[in-house]
């Protein structure tokens, strides 16, 4: 009764739905902090789960394209433009190039001269950062421009050599050895490097468990991997039952691991349940904030956007080696938002925000019942036929908000210490 005298439970009105507009994009992209390039479509593996494998269907045809500089600089000098300009509100501004492929380390030529080129660009109140995401196959014969750049590199393994076979070479030997030795080397050789830059990110599949994952990746080199579920969005109509077998729910698998509370407590962001109290008090706190600059603002209305669609270019800004422009690397590539090539970049900022409020407007009504508006985590795309009528996936009646309510408070009441993990030592936003 409480909450509900709280207004917990109350439904959205029309009105308080709001739009975008095209101010609001370009004020996003003036202030984005993480700019990822596909800078090839080249691989040298071709592992059975790919996002631009066999399973899937929304991804520009792979060519073995590279991508030639010049589209990275004009990307660039856009940019710069902005961050220059009145609409970047940073004094100091770290921004993050990521470096993405394929497999990126293919194409070194490419992002030696990116680096070298921001390196020299007279821009004061930009620091830049570099990272990449890369199977380490290449690793052993890139490894000392990676340390000398400071590199934060993200390695994909998937546990032990069981495990990791899916990931295969092209001809379908696993890659197993050959990564854990350029690894291996890389630790060795730099150690110090190795235990503040280097994470792994694992896939989950019917090969291997969270708890197998954990397990070795934390003997082998007392890291806490990533793991994460396959993508179920975007699968070829034929493949549908093939990748139900392979899929793994990363709830289960976590729950059946025999080492459950060391796993929870070593690594608190595989634990579903705790990143859903991170969301949940996000929202709910009252004393969170996005942005510093939010801490000066003066109470207004509050205006929801339907779904928890990431406003575009609000967490980073995604080049395909084809120059579409994304805004992040996890959708498909058919919701490109612009181009860039040799002749410049076509962003059309108002083109975006009607774009996008005509998904909005198609499952307005939808969020209008739903009691997690302020909570949801729904990406609109992620939802299939964005473009006809969309049913949402993360549809909550009151029953289970109710439900959703109890068990983070329950959360809380049985671990009070998460509360404080969640503010020290998560960034929540």
């Amino acid at each position: 009764m409480f909450l509900k005298n709280k207004g917990f439970f109350l439904k959205k009105r029309k009105d308080e739905f709001g739009k975008l507009n095209g101010k609001q994009v370009e004020w996003q992209l003036a202030n984005v902090d993480h700019l990822v390039f596909e800078v090839t479509d080249a691989c040298n593996l071709k592992c059975k789960y790919c996002g631009y494998g066999e399973f899937y269907a929304d991804y520009d045809e792979r060519v073995n394209k590279y991508m030639p500089f010049e589209i990275a600089r004009e990307m660039i000098s856009y940019l710069a433009a902005l961050w220059q300009s009145p609409l970047n509100y940073s004094r100091n501004h770290n921004v993050t190039i990521g470096f993405y492929g394929g497999e990126p380390l293919m194409n070194m030529d490419f992002i030696k001269s990116v680096i070298d080129y921001l390196e020299k660009l007279p821009i004061p109140k930009i620091h830049f950062n570099w990272s990449m995401t890369t199977n380490a196959l290449l690793l052993g014969k890139n490894m000392d421009f990676l340390v000398e750049k400071n590199f934060n590199i993200l390695i994909s393994l998937d546990g032990n050599e069981e495990n990791h076979s899916y990931r295969v070479k092209h001809n379908n030997k696993n890659s197993f050895r050959d990564v854990l030795q350029n690894i291996k080397q890389l630790q060795q050789k730099y150690p110090d490097f190795f235990k503040k830059n280097v994470n792994f990110n694992s896939v989950l599949h019917n090969k291997n468990s969270v708890s197998e994952i954990f397990n070795y990746i934390k003997k082998e080199f007392d890291k806490n991997p990533s793991i994460n579920e396959l993508n179920d969005v975007g699968i070829r109509p034929e493949k549908v039952e093939e990748f139900k077998k392979t899929y793994r729910n990363n709830y289960q698998s976590l729950q059946q691991a025999e080492n459950y509370e060391e796993i929870i407590n070593e690594s608190m962001l595989n634990n579903p349940d705790f990143k859903g109290l991170v969301s949940f008090m996000s929202q709910y706190s009252g004393n969170i904030f996005e942005k510093y600059t939010d801490m000066l603002s003066v109470k207004i209305k509050k205006i929801y956007l339907p779904s928890g669609t990431c406003t575009p270019f609000s967490k980073k800004i995604f080049v395909t080696v084809n120059g579409k422009i994304l805004p992040c690397e996890r959708i498909g590539f058919q919701h490109a938002l612009g181009t860039v090539s040799k002749s410049g970049v076509e962003l059309d900022f108002e083109k975006i925000a009607q774009r996008i409020n005509s998904y909005y407007e198609k499952i307005t009504d939808q969020c209008m019942s739903c009691h997690r508006t302020q909570t949801c985590v729904q990406c609109i795309y992620y939802l299939d036929k964005l473009d006809e009528r969309p049913v949402c996936k993360g549809f909550t009646n009151e029953k289970r908000f109710s439900d959703y309510l109890a068990s983070n408070i329950s959360y809380l009441e049985n671990k009070p210490e998460d509360f404080k993990k969640a503010f020290e030592e998560v960034s929540i936003g």
